[in-house]
């Protein structure tokens, strides 16, 4: 995960026009519309509490209505055991009673979308109300003649809720209450006066590490239709409820870290205390829940009926002591299949790369060159073994055929030394030879079509080398660039400014790219609506620039209220502004293509859109180019096509014109125009590529002799212990002194513990993209702290599976490297179960990766499709937790085996341990970026010495840890700010998931990339602080993590069979977690590391190389004597 602003050159993909329609986007129901997923298996339990409890006492005052983990159910007012009224696949929640006692209002997701259904008081059919398509729906309120339903409604995702109303007997519904896109609107409630309304309004816009007041009341004339604000505490003000007599306001609020009630005398203003502390709101995050669980006046106005510590209470106005309200539920909560696999992890002596990159044909298409293991390798396009083009020994990328097939060029880059030249070989093999005289970093070559000149896009090197992270690289000093094709000197064309994919028509006198058209703003500087990107050209001086292409796409559901970002794991807040814009301007989204070239002979053009390719005709119009919408390519303005079904990379135009071509995993696919036009049933032509590496298995035995092992079968703990392991795989664990096999290596590590490697189940370890480190820092700085194994859950770019790649062939130091790829994302516009199965097949058949994140993907329906489709592939597949309490609840009872991120409420009580046990559902709270309250990290950042801690200053840059420690102030995404200790949740979270892990449940520990291999130990530490043993912690933090990805049958333990995968500390985790980080060596895959500095100890003995970013400290004679003062 990253947060801050970066512009990568090497990819360019803008987001055009993102706004939401503000209409009710009503529509008859289809009756194929639903829940296609059947319950294979029931949550079943007894309980007497439960989470996040919204409730109504009738009318009669005779019974309460309220909602758990998705189903309604019934008590009499004096408690009892609970009368279920609603079940099923479907959550159903927020329910209130009529005016009348007679019905019942609920949000439910039934219909595959959210939408508010009224049902019969005592159960019954229950009837749909609103028919919105991509809707959400919360905090639904009769008004008090029963006519009507008044409810928060935003388009799915935003968090842009506006009131609306709705008739009990039909119609679309009318927003009632609207205002400008900041405003987020929740909790309506009615006193015994139908023309006011009493509601909780969002104070600008939501973000992490949030500072006070986030909500006020205000008060809503339905005849005049003034509002009015009636609060203005620090501690925000909200879920408002009026007594049936008009007398008096209850609303919640917070009074220090705590939540409470307070109510109002409405006719004299004051207010006092009526029970504090209560369930903690949720004003920390986005509220999909409102706020606060909804609570009641009783008929009589005498008491307020809530849910606060599990329970039910009856709390008088008077301030006598409350009563609880006990109530027993039986529960059958509808569970979907399970959906767990093993996946053995091979041993084979060589293996098949899993992804061939930037592949282009010869000018004849009978051959291809591409990249892989960061190599450039060349092949026959109709079959036959890969081979190198080069002997070179350094990172070679992005290859470009001449135009008579003769030779190849391509850019290389070493970080080790900070070179980086374009390079020219015979295509059929031989030595490679300089094009470029002077160092740099460069990218993105095209040869033009008479043969002469080669264009790059060059910037130094230095301004890679300071970046914050290879994801802020600006480019600032970018710019395009041509060389002799022979070599030569450069000369320069023109700055980049927010262009990319430099390419040829036949005219060679014009440079096409794609990327910011002429007059728009470059990055980071101020600009006026959504950025407009084009196919454009110019000539070989930078003059006569020409638009020719811009290609769009909308899509029916958009993340608005906040940013759901492909080059992101998080959430990101939209600034004030942003909702602001997405109100005034309502229409559905539109997005630009990330990348359009140009066919050979300018007719056509191919858009790389989301993972799809298109081909587009290109229309002359003049002088502004024309936009062509590929969404619907039968009613697109020009002939479209869309060329890929489970979707591409690196696409490219064949050297005639008539052919695309891309890859995806180590698939090369040509697509013929000429032969698919008119034939339906036209496939395009797949070659796998199939590329062999050596897998690095170390040889030789070695005993690891006189440690305690801590071995995570059960409990057990073997003190003084052998354990002896043969090239990469534990072969004995047990007591010490038995007998030394033959030759092997015996290392004392007596009064040392032992535990496997450490598994991070959500860890971003985002290297460089386009071109790749050789010795990623963030590999080394996780391999030293003990972590051996990690999956990324959403990568952004496919560039991990060649990262994965290098690590398994033993090109590179690291742990072992495994990930979702990129997330399945709304842009993926899941239409069908079949079409969740083309979608999943990238997944299961071309990356290779186990599993995918489905990232808050659509609506309730296409997500049962997505598991579905993963069930039946092979695929476990882990989710975006989005801040949504109900959507986790939904995850787990459609049997998604992970969640990612710590619910925003807490506490959980024993309802949600047991739907998560039963259903298997492994959640990775990442409490380093907690939800709903202040991140874990600012903790670590203000209690931890980051800045003079040796080991983290010697495998991470200077810069890095400068940026994240020294200073910051911000209130969006990152660490920032300070926070009274009692202010963190992290240490509420930990406690429910305690009691998940002790009653079978399943957790991992991932650091999210907040600070490389230290924050690993932080989030185990944070793990910890919610009372979990430290025992528990270590079997979180290595075998339930390692099953819960699926690898559990070779790592997690120490035991024969497994992998070699330790970790030797000097001190005993099982005293104090914090021992976690007195790392002494580090076992992966059989070859052991020194802890401190990397040296391998065994089998080879050897040095790690120095590190260039090591040596950034001022080093000077001039300067002032003793330092400045």
């Amino acid at each position: 995960m990253r947060y801050r602003t970066r512009t990568t050159l090497s990819t360019l993909a803008l987001l055009a026009g993102v706004a939401l329609p503000a209409l009710a986007q009503d529509s008859s129901p289809d009756p194929d519309r639903g829940l296609p997923l059947e319950p294979a298996r029931w949550a079943r339990f007894t309980t007497s509490e439960g989470t996040w409890i919204s409730l109504d006492v009738s009318p009669d005052g005779s019974t309460i209505v309220f909602d758990l983990l998705g189903d309604l159910y019934t008590i009499p007012a004096a408690g009892g055991t609970a009368t279920r009224i609603t079940q099923g696949m479907a959550h159903d929640m927020q329910p209130r009673f009529s005016p009348d006692g007679a019905r019942v209002v609920f949000v439910s997701d039934r219909s595959g979308d959210e939408n508010i259904w009224v049902l019969p008081a005592a159960g019954g059919e229950p009837r749909q109300i609103s028919k919105g398509i991509g809707s959400a729906f919360l905090s639904p309120e009769w008004t008090p003649d029963g006519s009507y339903i008044v409810v928060s409604r935003s388009q799915l995702l935003t968090g842009l809720e506006k009131l609306w109303l709705y008739h009990v007997d039909g119609g679309t519904g009318l927003e009632m209450v609207g205002g400008s896109g900041a405003q987020r609107m929740m909790g309506a409630a009615f006193g015994p006066e139908p023309r006011y309304v009493y509601y909780a309004q969002r104070m600008g816009a939501w973000s992490y590490n949030a500072v006070f007041p986030q909500f006020q009341l205000r008060l809503y004339d339905r005849e005049t239709g003034t509002q009015t604000p009636i609060s203005a505490r620090y501690g925000s003000a909200f879920r408002p409820a009026v007594s049936p007599d008009g007398k008096w306001l209850a609303y919640g609020t917070r009074h220090d870290a705590d939540t409470g009630i307070r109510l109002r005398d409405l006719a004299s203003g004051e207010e006092r205390w009526l029970a504090y502390p209560v369930q903690r709101d949720d004003q920390e995050s986005v509220a999909n829940m409102d706020v606060l669980p909804g609570y009641s006046f009783t008929p009589a106005s005498d008491a307020v009926v809530m849910s606060y510590g599990g329970g039910i209470w009856s709390v008088p106005l008077d301030g006598s002591d409350p009563t609880e309200i006990p109530f027993t539920v039986e529960a059958e909560v509808a569970v979907g299949p399970e959906v767990s696999f093993e996946y053995p992890i091979e041993d084979t002596p060589t293996f098949t790369v899993k992804q061939i990159r930037d592949a282009v044909p010869s000018p004849d298409g009978s051959m291809v060159a591409f990249s892989a293991l960061d190599r450039i390798y060349v092949a026959s396009a109709t079959g036959g073994d890969p081979r190198r083009l080069t002997n070179q020994e350094v990172g070679e990328y992005q290859p470009v055929w001449s135009p008579d097939g003769a030779a190849v060029a391509f850019v290389t880059w070493d970080d080790a030394t900070g070179q980086g030249h374009v390079m020219r070989a015979p295509a059929r093999g031989g030595s490679a030879r300089p094009v470029t005289r002077a160092s740099a970093y460069y990218q993105q070559l095209a040869w033009s079509p008479d043969g002469a000149r080669i264009v790059a896009m060059r910037s130094s090197a230095r301004n890679l080398e300071e970046a914050i992270d290879p994801f802020v690289f600006s480019g600032l000093d970018a710019e395009f660039v041509w060389f002799p094709a022979a070599g030569g000197d450069a000369t320069v064309i023109g700055p980049v400014n927010g262009r990319s994919r430099p390419h040829f028509t036949q005219d060679a006198e014009r440079i096409y790219y794609y990327g910011r058209a002429p007059g728009v703003a470059p990055p980071g500087a101020p600009s006026e609506g959504p950025p407009t990107v084009a196919l454009m050209s110019a000539r070989w001086d930078d003059t006569d620039p020409k638009q020719h292409l811009r290609v769009t796409a909308r899509f029916p559901i958009e993340a608005g209220g906040w940013s759901v970002s492909e080059n992101s794991d998080i959430i990101l807040p939209k600034s004030v502004e942003e909702l602001d814009e997405e109100a005034r301007e309502p229409r559905v989204p539109e997005m630009s293509a990330g990348l359009i070239m140009m066919a050979p002979r300018g007719d056509l053009a191919l858009a790389h859109f989301g993972r799809d390719v298109y081909a587009v005709t290109v229309p002359r119009t003049g002088v502004n180019a024309p936009v062509v919408m590929v969404s619907k390519p039968d009613s697109a303005a020009v002939p479209v096509w869309k060329l890929s079904d489970i979707g591409g990379e690196f696409p490219t135009w064949g050297g005639d014109g008539r052919t695309v071509h891309w890859s995806i995993g180590n698939a090369f696919v040509t697509y013929d125009m000429d032969a698919a036009r008119g034939n339906d049933d036209y496939r395009p032509e797949e070659r796998r590529i199939a590329v062999s590496a050596t897998r690095d298995v170390p040889q030789g035995t070695v005993v690891l002799r006189g440690a305690r092992v801590v071995t995570m079968r059960g409990d057990e703990v073997i003190e003084n212990a052998d354990v002896v392991v043969t090239n990469n795989r534990i072969t004995r664990v047990g007591a010490g002194g038995g007998e030394v096999p033959q030759g092997a290596r015996v290392l004392d590590v007596t009064g040392k513990t032992i535990v496997p490697g450490f598994v991070d189940t959500h860890a971003h370890m985002w290297n460089l993209w386009g071109l790749h480190w050789q010795r990623p820092w963030i590999y080394l700085a996780n391999l030293a702290y003990g972590v051996t194994t990690t999956r990324d859950p959403q990568t952004s770019t496919t560039d991990v599976l060649t990262y994965e790649d290098r690590v398994r062939a033993g090109q590179m130091p690291g742990p072992r490297v495994y990930s979702t790829g990129p997330g399945v994302f709304f842009t993926d516009g899941i239409r069908s179960l079949d079409h969740a199965r083309t979608v999943l097949r990238r997944y299961s058949e071309y990356y290779d990766t186990k599993t995918f994140k489905m990232y808050m993907s659509g609506n309730r329906r296409q997500r049962q499709w997505l598991i579905m489709a993963s069930r039946e592939l092979g695929l476990m597949p882990t989710t975006e937790g989005g801040l949504d309490y109900r959507l986790n609840m939904t995850h787990a009872m459609d049997g998604y085996p992970g969640v990612e991120h710590t619910m925003p409420i807490v506490p959980a009580y024993d309802d949600v341990v047991e739907l998560f046990k039963t259903s298997g559902t492994t959640n990775t709270p990442t409490l380093l970026v907690t939800y709903g309250g202040p991140w874990a990290e600012n903790y670590f950042y203000t209690h931890e010495n980051v800045v003079g801690d040796e080991k983290l200053n010697h495998f991470t840059p200077k810069e890095e840890i400068d940026y994240k420690a020294r200073r910051l102030q911000t209130t969006g995404p990152g660490p920032g700010g300070w926070f009274m200790e009692e202010e963190y949740a992290f240490r509420r979270h930990s406690a429910w998931l305690k009691d998940l892990v002790e009653e079978g449940g399943s957790v991992g520990v991932g650091s999210h990339g907040q600070l490389q291999g230290l924050g690993y130990h932080w989030e185990m530490w944070a793990l910890q602080s919610g009372g979990m043993s430290n025992h528990d912690v270590l079997r979180v933090a290595t075998i339930l993590g390692a099953d819960a990805i699926g690898l559990g049958g070779d790592l997690g333990s120490i035991e024969a069979g497994k992998l070699a995968d330790l970790v030797i500390l000097d001190a005993n985790p099982l005293d104090d977690i914090r021992n976690s980080n007195t790392v002494h060596q580090v076992m992966m895959n059989g070859r052991l590391y020194d802890g401190d500095t990397l040296d391998e100890v065994w089998p080879r003995q050897r040095a790690a190389p120095d590190e260039p970013w090591r040596h950034t400290a001022p080093n000077t004679k001039a300067g002032i004597p003793g330092g400045a003062r």
